[in-house]
């Protein structure tokens, strides 16, 4: 696969970009993962050769619950809501994007030397978090994710990752589903996603609640 070029973008040109400041409005706070998650979708998007998408055109798949897959989301354009966002827990830095018209895909991993080890960050990462850390550990904690975040937004995107087209299914586009009460809980469910347990159409929980109350 032919490689294509990304407009070079220093970090201060980026924090104060408004894709990045949408980034940081939906997700909360600024973070490195944030950024992997940013330089990650402008990969993707350039070596697709696509824009935000306004419905269902794309469909993207991260791979981790971390702070990158929210940049995804207002990057691509692709959400929970509209089916076109796909999480795999697989605990890696990888993120895919389909287009549907194109029926191509691209998927981007974080190299493992892309960046410095941050052991470091991690510990004082914890401590912080459960308020365990002293005044100075806090200093270098910001110290050190400055850097990070440094480090990602300043780098050339292509050089964090690994990047490959890769065959995928692609999904179909939502359809509106119509619901029936479980007859166990009796709340309302979509049809395709009731079960049939003792003669009874149920909830996948109301399932596994019958399930493990059987005797083993």
């Amino acid at each position: 696969m032919k490689k294509k070029s990304i407009q070079s973008m220093t970090a201060e040109k980026i924090l104060s970009s408004e894709d990045f400041q949408r980034c940081i409005g939906f997700h909360g706070h600024i973070c490195p993962g944030l950024a992997i998650g940013f330089q990650a979708a402008r990969v993707l998007m350039r070596w697709i050769g696509v824009e935000r998408s306004p419905d269902e055109e794309l469909v993207a798949t991260v791979e981790t619950d971390a702070c990158g897959a929210d940049a995804i989301q207002v990057m691509t354009g692709c959400t929970f809501g509209k089916g076109n966002f796909i999480f795999k827990n697989h605990g890696k830095h990888a993120f895919s994007l389909s287009d549907r018209k194109q029926g191509k895909t691209v998927r981007v991993c974080l190299r493992p030397d892309a960046l410095p080890n941050h052991s470091q960050h991690l510990s004082l990462f914890e401590k912080v978090r459960n308020e365990q850390a002293t005044a100075e550990e806090i200093k270098l904690f910001k110290q050190l994710r400055e850097e990070r975040l440094q480090n990602i937004l300043d780098a050339e995107p292509e050089s964090l990752f690994t990047i490959e087209e890769i065959s995928a299914d692609i999904p179909p586009q939502a359809r509106i589903t119509e619901s029936e009460v479980c007859e166990r809980c009796g709340e309302p469910t979509m049809i395709n996603h009731l079960q049939k347990v003792e003669a009874q159409n149920v909830c996948i929980p109301c399932a596994r609640r019958l399930f493990e109350s059987k005797p083993r």
